[in-house]
């Protein structure tokens, strides 16, 4: 993605989560697929009280996020607005988002660490990930974080 992209999606994620938080929902991710020709606006939430998602919120989500857009106008031309639960690559970005999934493992990039591996412990903003047998702590925020794999139940 190239930095124009990567600074739309940032912006497009506040306006979204301005919109959604309100309304019981949080943003997790916004992706800005096809840039230059049709735009496609990904937006992946989660509900704030960390019930399932449904179809009639995420219908609920794209008329509200839709009637934003169209007031605000963020991207210029068409584009298509997609909004998706957390699925099986759910981004971890908050300290609760690695409890809730503790035991199960999560792909992690960046601090100079690129890996996968199971949740072992949640303190505070520090999570501690077993890595063969090693601990590996990082500070959340500092490191990009992904589920790997889905649970059996919802968390």
């Amino acid at each position: 993605m190239n930095n124009n992209a990567a600074n739309n999606s940032s912006n497009l994620h506040g306006l979204a989560d301005g919109v959604l938080r309100p309304l019981g929902f949080e943003v997790l991710d916004v992706q800005v697929q096809n840039p230059g020709r049709r735009p496609i606006v990904v937006i992946r939430m989660d509900r704030l009280d960390e019930q399932p998602v449904t179809v009639e919120d995420l219908e609920a989500a794209s008329r509200a996020v839709g009637a934003e857009f169209d007031r605000l106008d963020p991207i210029s031309g068409e584009y298509r607005l997609e909004l998706e639960s957390p699925g099986a690559k759910r981004p971890l970005t908050r300290a609760r988002h690695f409890e809730r999934m503790v035991g199960l493992k999560a792909r992690v990039r960046g601090e100079g660490h690129a890996f996968t591996a199971p949740i072992k412990a949640v303190q505070g903003e520090q999570v501690t990930f077993d890595c063969e047998g090693e601990d590996v702590t990082l500070t959340v925020g500092t490191f990009q974080g992904n589920l790997a794999e889905f649970p059996d139940r919802h968390r």
